[in-house]
């Protein structure tokens, strides 16, 4: 009996906090938003307030919360399951970030909507599912949002968890917060997992109808332009060696840089920014090594034969542009994975490995463990302890071309192996659907 009031009492207070820091929350989208404007686009659509009632044509929408461009990026190929078996869905689309919010503008058809994600205080969730009325609610990997989901169960939504995952270091922050999250975990309908260590976990958090999928990031295929234009690039630099610093995170590219200088290599790095709103900042940090740098953002078609042509001599190359990773994994001779040196537990290495680029990763890859394991034990990957071993490693490669194409071999191997967590997954949200939706029969 003292456990329920104790829950109650709890989202309650969780619940009045969020709300006291409503204003706080806005002015940081605000501020975001100096560098990154769409933060400031629809700001009242993360309070529930729509300017427009969606259309009352056609089924009742599917919606899919995908925060960031990663989430994003993998629900595409969920999203091309779903219509492959429905060919009628109505997509309602939602994220967190303006990065994803981009990249889901390519995922739109006619009479899809795109919106933000509800801020998660119990009135504002009320106003995002009286005016939406999705039939199935699907929330990508991580997003387990507590008055969300219980919003959605007195709503009478049936919600998913798809190509869920959580690490042991996010499980021990979870059971700290046990009293408010496992309600919500225990309120999903269905877990979709990466892997059966990520369900032993979602278990212990509370969640239950647990199904091991597979990873939707194995299903994703690079861009034939992308590759193409990266590989036309690696061609025109003859014989010099190019290493990739991805997706980097705050520290790294110091770190990185301080060791270039002392090493004095002949390759070109390429370093590519995890967050746009760091670009400059990157910029700033190569000039003042005294490095030449070219930046992407200057490939205008106009001057895009000088710059390459300026770009071919220079020192570094800072991948500044939004979508286009599977461009600078083809034009690399190695990746050094970005938020695997610092503590911050990587990022997706299956695209670079679908690219076929040889892997380099640090220590911290606790956010795609099994992702990470797989990658090493099938020859695709290299770990090293830091970036102070990275570099030599990644330049050791750079100057043995046979083991460097056995690494990009096995990269693709390894890719192709783990394909179909979108049929899987797809399969199982529209069984939920349906039975979620099936008329029931009465007593007489």
């Amino acid at each position: 009996m003292l456990e329920p009031i104790r829950r109650r009492f709890s989202r309650a207070v969780y619940s009045m906090l969020l709300c006291m820091l409503s204003p706080v929350y806005l002015a940081r989208l605000w501020w975001r938003g100096r560098v990154e404007p769409l933060y400031r686009h629809a700001l009242a659509e993360r309070l529930g307030r729509y300017e427009a009632q969606p259309s009352g044509h056609g089924d009742a929408f599917v919606w899919v919360h995908a925060v960031s461009l990663g989430e994003t990026r993998a629900a595409a190929s969920l999203l091309n399951a779903l219509r492959e078996r429905e060919t009628n869905l109505r997509l309602l689309l939602t994220h967190g970030t303006a990065t994803g919010r981009q990249a889901g503008l390519a995922l739109l058809r006619e009479g899809d909507v795109q919106a933000w994600l509800p801020y998660d205080t119990p009135a504002v969730v009320r106003r995002f599912f009286s005016h939406f009325k999705p039939a199935l609610g699907v929330l990508m990997e991580t997003e387990v949002w507590p008055n969300l989901i219980l919003g959605a169960q007195a709503a009478g939504v049936p919600m998913a968890l798809a190509n869920a995952r959580l690490s042991e270091r996010s499980l021990r922050k979870a059971l700290r917060l046990d009293v408010v999250l496992r309600p919500a975990a225990q309120a999903l309908n269905i877990v979709l997992a990466q892997s059966v260590q990520d369900a032993d976990r979602l278990s212990t958090c509370g969640a239950r109808n647990i199904a091991v999928c597979g990873n939707l990031k194995f299903d994703m295929t690079p861009a034939p332009e992308l590759l193409a234009t990266g590989k036309a690039w690696r061609a025109r630099l003859s014989s010099r060696n190019v290493i990739l610093l991805a997706a980097s995170r705050e520290g790294e590219e110091a770190e990185l840089l301080l060791r270039w200088m002392h090493l004095k290599p002949s390759a070109l790095l390429v370093i590519v920014p995890r967050h746009p709103q760091r670009f400059d900042e990157v910029a700033t940090l190569v000039r003042e090594q005294g490095l030449a740098l070219v930046r992407r953002s200057e490939f205008t078609p106009e001057s895009y034969h000088e710059v390459v042509d300026t770009a071919l001599q220079a020192d570094v190359w800072l991948g500044d542009s939004m979508g286009e990773m599977p461009m600078y994994y083809a034009l690399a001779d190695v990746a050094l994975l970005g938020g695997s040196f610092a503590a911050l537990g990587g990022q997706n290495l299956i695209e670079a490995c679908a690219c076929a680029c040889p892997l380099v990763l640090g220590p911290h890859t606790f956010n795609f463990a099994e992702a990470a394991t797989l990658a090493l034990d099938a020859g695709a990957a290299l770990r090293v302890r830091d970036l102070e071993q990275g570099l030599p490693t990644a330049l050791e490669l750079c100057a043995a071309p046979v083991r460097r194409q056995a690494m990009s071999q096995a990269a693709l191997d390894f890719a192709g192996a783990h394909r179909g967590a979108s049929a899987r997954m797809a399969d199982a949200l529209l069984a939920l659907k349906r039975d979620a939706h099936k008329p029931r029969a009465h007593a007489v």
